[in-house]
């Protein structure tokens, strides 16, 4: 482990050596994030998983750097070019884009205008005039006529010289360094519209003329306007002022107004807009997109974190309708476990308008099952079937709640569906997967892929490994978090569990297919493949709710059993009773369990665990009902107050469900009525909130909403208002928005 990389995590994240040290050895040995966050806290002072993922990241972009790193060395040794000065120089750079430029004029190059004017013997008169020191270059120059070496007159041999002069300014780590903090720093962002895709680019019509500068731009008009590009509508540009690069380049280059620095300056001006220009911008557009995607991801790593870990009905009898019309409702019945009962299509909606019938199915399936909560799908004909639903008079303890079904489809198409319900055609499957987000959100959700969940911003337009990445460590955490119960959690959900993956989780179902319930956590042992690392990173994740041994259904580790063994023993009690037992725990007094191993926190998120064993911690589960009478769009009137629930994040506002089977959209300017920078600091996924309609217009179905208190209040006052309702403004119209946004397309 390299010293140096320590420190220099430790100075960046605002650490203690020593933490960083331990978090770094923990993950070489093979720990999880979630594992070293919730089990190591002594070694890492208590750093929690974004801390500790931070250290995972910034390691591994260190040793990325030290491989680049001792490639370069190799390559240019190889050559025999490696000067003592030159190694000393690759060793301390501390970017990949430096170690790139030092690397530059060593790197193999196919044949350019400087290698031919350099095979024409041309580079000792380039060497002269870049000394800026005589006053002649065109005496020189006459020296260099070669009709042997197809240089024919002066005018050619001082155009070699200046390709040659190019090139070494175009390679200059000095030069490069100052041009890209100048691109990144006063760079400008201009987008126009290419010749007639007028009338096909519409949807991007705000930039057709736009500049903005580039450290400003938000993330959303950035990946906006690339892809307007990669549609081939919009041409996009990136670059400073070009005088400010042309006096960045001759600070660094030009020392002479003579002659041979006039011929530098005409160099320089080709090396800029020939190589050097061409090189920052790619430079530029490459780091500020992935700046863009991380922001994007960012947005959708939050929101999916928010919405898998909505609130969860927990277990109990439910059935799940798929509303519909043409076609009707398909209806499923699942018990507390998930597991499916029984099914039927019925049809109370137009145009069969079978109500009679209907309703008859519904309440038989209710008393057969006792059905305790019915989940709807909050798809086509949503709002009518609720409405039938409700006015079949069932009893009054029965929750009825509309559930978001996006991404149902595409689980009930899936090979996970079809090995969970290979005789069942996809409509029973989707049903299954609505009801199932009811008692459990994460549990089902970790079963579809979660670009398909409907809640990010560009998602097809960032960098898909990035994302993909970035998502499984969210569900992951979520996961882990939660916990798992070990007797009824599917595949998937194991195969997110700290330490397992696909495979151990496919041998646990197996294992617990040819055994029975695991009756205890030292049992998974048995598993095949389940080796000591694996069962130390999973084990304390998992739950048996029935086992033999009380702790097994909590989040103490095994490896702490004997320690609580002694607690209870202490006060001449079982584990059992200092579980059930308020007053004996609060004999306890931790810091006389404190050893090397263990300390107060650990001791504290035992006693936490012993008090709620295996509590979950997502909040109630809250029934919510959107407007009675209000269906659709035509429903709406300006003014309106509505409930609503938040469907999706984004950096310009939320979008709220309000049962018109249309989201609306809440401006970043009109979700509260203070500043809003950041709308995540303000809303949440699935957050019930009250809003006020502003507009409507149901050709475009184009809704949009308020949180304000006074929507239709005068017009923001100050700067920072103004400039973030600017700022924030989302391209075209915003039914584009919304395709590209909800995540309910294909593209």
């Amino acid at each position: 482990m390299s010293q140096q990389h320590i420190a220099i995590i430790a100075s960046e994240l605002n650490l203690a050596n020593s933490k960083v040290a331990a978090v770094i050895t923990l993950l070489d040995e093979g720990g999880t994030v979630p594992f070293i966050s919730r089990y190591r806290k002594e070694m890492t002072g208590s750093m929690d998983e974004v801390q500790i993922g931070d250290v995972k990241d910034r390691i591994q972009q260190l040793r990325d750097l030290d491989k680049r790193r001792e490639a370069i060395l190799k390559s240019i040794e190889e050559q025999g070019k490696l000067t003592p000065e030159l190694k000393k120089k690759i060793e301390a750079a501390a970017t990949m884009a430096v170690l790139e430029d030092i690397y530059l004029p060593y790197k193999p190059k196919r044949k350019t205008k400087a290698s031919i004017a350099k095979e024409k013997g041309l580079e000792p008169l380039a060497e002269l005039i870049f000394k800026q020191g005589m006053d002649d270059p065109e005496l020189a120059a006459e020296k260099y006529i070669s009709e042997e070496k197809d240089v024919a007159d002066v005018a050619q041999a001082l155009q070699g010289a200046r390709d040659i002069i190019a090139e070494w300014i175009n390679e200059n780590s000095e030069v490069r360094a100052s041009l890209r903090k100048l691109f990144m720093e006063q760079g400008v962002v201009k987008s126009t519209v290419m010749k007639g895709k007028e009338e096909e680019g519409q949807k991007y019509k705000d930039y057709f003329e736009w500049d903005e500068p580039l450290k400003k731009i938000p993330s959303h008009r950035l990946l906006a306007m690339r892809r307007g590009e990669k549609e081939m509508i919009l041409s996009l540009d990136i670059c400073p002022e070009e005088s400010l690069a042309i006096k960045s380049i001759e600070n660094k280059v030009l020392n002479s107004q003579n002659a041979c620095g006039q011929q530098v300056e005409i160099a320089l001006k080709d090396a800029y807009k020939r190589l050097l220009k061409p090189s920052m911008e790619t430079e530029a557009r490459v780091e500020s997109k992935k700046i863009a995607d991380q922001e994007a991801i960012d947005v959708f790593s939050d929101n999916l974190r928010q919405l898998l870990l909505a609130p969860a009905l927990g277990q109990k009898n439910v059935m799940a309708v798929d509303p519909g019309f043409r076609t009707g409702c398909k209806v499923v019945c699942l018990d507390s476990q998930g597991k499916l009962l029984e099914f039927e299509a019925i049809y109370p909606n137009q145009p069969q308008n079978k109500t009679r019938e209907s309703g008859a199915v519904l309440k038989m399936l209710v008393e057969r099952h006792n059905i305790e909560a019915i989940a709807i799908g909050n798809g086509t004909a949503s709002r009518e079937t609720e409405a039938f639903v409700r006015s079949l008079g069932l009893d009054s303890k029965i929750i009825i709640a509309m559930v978001n079904e996006s991404g149902a489809s595409i689980y009930s198409a899936s090979e996970v569906a079809r090995d969970e319900f290979p005789d069942q055609d996809v409509t029973v499957r989707g049903s299954v997967s609505i009801g199932r987000r009811m008692m459990d959100p994460l549990a089902e959700l970790v079963k579809i892929d979660a670009k398909s969940i409907g809640v990010g911003q560009y998602q097809h337009d960032v960098d898909q490994t990035a994302l993909k990445g970035s998502l499984d460590e969210v569900v992951g955490s979520c996961v882990n978090r939660v916990g798992v119960e070990l007797n009824t959690a599917s595949k998937q959900l194991l195969t997110y569990v700290s330490g397992l993956g696909p495979q151990l989780a496919e041998n646990i179902i197996k294992h617990r297919e040819a055994n029975g319930p695991f009756q205890s956590r030292e049992e998974l042992k048995k598993v095949a493949r389940m080796g000591d690392k694996a069962f130390e990173q999973a084990a304390g994740f998992l739950r048996i709710r029935n086992g033999q041994n009380v702790l097994d259904r909590s989040a103490v580790h095994p490896e702490r059993y004997r320690l609580v063994e002694q607690m209870a023993k202490d006060l001449s009690s079982s584990v059992e009773n200092l579980v059930s037992d308020p007053a004996l725990r609060s004999k306890i007094n931790p810091k006389a369990y404190i050893t090397e191993e263990v300390g107060l926190p650990t001791l504290e998120d035992i006693l936490s665990e012993l008090d709620k064993p295996g509590r979950d911690p997502r909040e109630k589960y809250e029934v919510f009902s959107f407007q009675e009478g209000v269906n659709e769009i035509s429903d709406l009137k300006i003014g309106m107050k509505l409930p609503g629930i938040v469907t999706n994040i984004t950096k310009f506002g939320a979008f709220v469900d309000i049962g018109v089977h249309q989201d609306g959209l809440v401006h970043v300017s009109h979700l509260s009525d203070n500043f809003v920078s950041d709308p995540s600091q303000v809303v949440k996924i699935q957050q019930q909130v009250q809003v006020t309609v502003t507009e409507i217009n149901a050709a475009q179905k184009r809704i949009s909403l308020s949180l304000k208190s006074d929507p239709f209040g005068k017009a923001p006052a100050n700067r920072n208002e103004k400039k973030q309702a600017k700022q924030n403004e989302p391209e075209g119209d915003l039914q584009s928005k919304l395709a590209m946004l909800k995540g309910k397309f294909n593209g």
